[in-house]
């Protein structure tokens, strides 16, 4: 079975400490921990308004991405990696976080629209739809009044622990992705059932 063949791989989220802990950097999370399992590292790189790097997951060389402009302008950092790389919109994954889905959950999908996610929205603007997704799960306050301020607040410990341990368990399953293709990897994720909280 062929792998997906991804050059880039993309996290959506906020710059500086104060966005550091918050459920709209879910993305960051992602890369930051793919980078960490496989001994990769990101640096500023001011070409693609962001911090770049490389790593080597089961023998497939990638080129790891964190936009640097603001989670609403993320769009032109990845179209100024793809352009000056020439990357292919269908070999870029972006990771960001879902309100649809609970805190837990993570779900791997091609093409699309935004789905009211501000990112997207932007990076559909410069790049189109036919990269694939890495929705993380967030959960949803309930409101949509509530949307701006809980993405960005810190989740629950819970939650948080919920959200983490769906991205190690993602990252856990990337080398299939690259070696073995997305419908593995789906069914793998796909099979979590969603978590519930004990009650208090």
């Amino acid at each position: 079975m062929a792998g997906l063949p991804l050059q880039l791989v993309v996290g959506l989220g906020n710059p500086g400490p104060e966005h550091a802990a918050t459920r709209h950097n879910a993305g960051f999370w992602f890369i930051d921990e793919l980078a960490r399992r496989h001994d990769g590292w990101l640096k500023p790189e001011h070409r693609y308004q962001g911090d770049a790097g490389r790593v080597t997951i089961a023998g497939v060389a990638l080129w790891l991405l964190k936009p640097m402009a603001y989670m609403n302008r993320s769009g032109l950092s990845i179209r100024s990696f793809c352009d000056y790389l020439q990357v292919p919109t269908e070999q870029v994954l972006v990771v960001h976080d879902d309100l649809d889905l609970p805190p837990g959950i993570a779900r791997l999908k091609q093409g699309g629209g935004a789905g009211g996610h501000n990112g997207l929205k932007d990076v559909i603007s410069y790049v189109g739809e036919n990269f694939w997704r890495l929705r993380i799960g967030i959960g949803h306050p309930g409101s949509r009044d509530d949307v701006i301020d809980y993405v960005l607040e810190r989740p629950s410990a819970v939650d948080e622990r919920l959200v983490r341990e769906a991205i190690e368990l993602a990252v856990a399953e990337f080398p299939r992705l690259v070696t073995e293709g997305a419908e593995l990897m789906m069914n793998r994720l796909h099979a979590k059932p969603p978590a519930q909280e004990a009650p208090g």
